[in-house]
């Protein structure tokens, strides 16, 4: 199995979940528009995250070819 299937696959992953934070993110910023500074900041912490996850998957993938 070729390992840019993983690559693929980590693509699809990294856009669904960033689209479900910043949809979550534009829902509480519609409830308590006051917290957004907090928000703001979770949300740079969590796409981090996301990313970063991307980007082993990324070196994973040009390791095992």
């Amino acid at each position: 199995m070729n390992p840019f299937f993983a690559l693929v696959f980590a693509c699809i992953g990294v856009t669904l979940a960033e689209g479900y934070i910043l949809g979550s993110l534009f829902k509480s910023a519609a409830r308590q528009p006051e917290i957004i500074g907090q928000l703001r900041s979770l949300l740079i912490l969590g796409i981090a995250f996301i990313e970063g996850t991307f980007f082993v998957t990324l070196a994973m993938a040009f390791v095992l070819k």
